[in-house]
């Protein structure tokens, strides 16, 4: 008894919660509208826990209703890759998507979002959160009068569903496979006829052999999707996504008009729904990969001469848009230099782990 009066006497528990909503509350609430890239009923994405949904819940309960924002899927309010733009006119206020889907008008913004044999989710975040990699962001998006930050982390991803086997180098001639971002130049170096389709338009593109191969995501994504029953093949590694970090691009104008105090809120939903969704994903994958291999899916890995040769391929990619983009060049030199650094941790840590722990089974 004596400890719950000095509880209230304190203003700790409900009521201190109750006192913080007014210090962001308004008049009338702020209503903003978010665009996403990604299909309805997708977990991770559009649902669930980290998902874009989740993040709108989190900013209107912690602001107490001041800023309220609807979320409209792929295709819902625009087409899955026109929200970007909007949200550079000041039409709509946010986009969520993966930077690499806009690489045609920013190339420097693909490292922000997956980068061909780059670094883990843990060397991604700490770019992000401890080095240069949110202002190199900003920085970049300033032309468009944008602001941006990770909202969410799948981990490594898979290389996807193919329709045959790959045994070779040579049977990755004329595939023709959806797949995006800066792995998609590595892979057309290769012969691969590269296609680019949003996550909706996946399935019935396999399904009908318009397309012989298709990445997305990782198993509990791939899952919803049904592209298990699309294809027989399912290949690991992730050396073309390693992590991918959805993006949350929001109009500068409409951002520097909400406060310091709805700005934080913003920014520490965004963080956590970028934690929240990875470990989301890596809770998930094991069964959905169990559930694959028992109704017949064939898993693989692929070959290592085909690894080998991506990245060969990768070398003149980077290259080439590092010599016809200052600012692609910036990001890129800033990246790698930041992962031969993490590097050092990584492999006498984790990647020690891994090891012993493959060896030991």
């Amino acid at each position: 008894m004596k400890r719950r009066k000095f509880l209230a006497a304190a203003g700790v528990g409900t009521a201190a919660t109750a006192l913080a909503a007014p210090q962001v509350a308004r008049a009338e609430a702020i209503e903003w509208k978010m665009t996403t890239a990604f299909p309805p009923g997708q977990p991770f994405y559009s649902t669930g826990p980290g998902s874009l949904s989740d993040f709108a819940d989190r900013v209107r309960t912690m602001s107490g209703g001041a800023l309220d924002i609807t979320v409209y899927n792929g295709g819902e309010l625009v087409p899955a890759f026109e929200g970007f733009d909007n949200v550079r006119q000041g039409i709509i206020e946010m986009n969520g998507w993966v930077s690499y889907f806009g690489a045609g008008k920013v190339p420097a913004a693909q490292f922000f979002g997956a980068v061909p044999f780059g670094m883990s989710t843990q060397g991604q975040n700490a770019w992000f959160y401890s080095g240069d990699g949110i202002d190199l962001w900003n920085e970049t998006y300033e032309p468009l009068g944008l602001v941006a930050m990770p909202i969410g982390a799948t981990g490594v991803q898979m290389t996807g569903w193919f329709n045959k086997e790959i045994n070779s180098v040579e049977d990755m001639q004329g595939l023709r496979m959806r797949i995006p971002g800066l792995a998609a130049k590595g892979y057309a170096r290769m012969g691969v006829d590269v296609k680019l389709l949003p996550g909706g338009e996946i399935f019935p593109a396999l399904e009908r052999g318009v397309i012989d191969a298709a990445e997305w995501v990782g198993p509990a994504q791939d899952k919803i999707l049904g592209l298990n029953t699309a294809a027989k093949y399912y290949y690991t590694t992730g050396w073309h996504e390693p992590t991918t970090v959805t993006e949350l691009a929001i109009n500068k104008a409409k951002w520097e008009s909400l406060g310091p105090e709805l700005q934080a809120i913003v920014s520490n939903a965004a963080a956590a729904c970028n934690v929240i969704s990875h470990s989301w994903a890596e809770a998930n994958n094991a069964a959905a990969l169990k559930e694959f291999e028992a109704t017949g899916t064939e898993l693989r890995v692929l070959p290592e001469d085909v690894i080998a040769a991506l990245r060969t391929e990768m070398g003149p990619v980077y290259e080439e848009l590092a010599a016809n983009d200052p600012q692609f060049k910036k990001v890129m030199d800033n990246y790698f230099a930041f992962k031969a650094e993490h590097d050092i941790w990584a492999g006498a840590s984790e990647q020690v782990w891994h090891s012993q722990l493959r060896s030991s089974t």
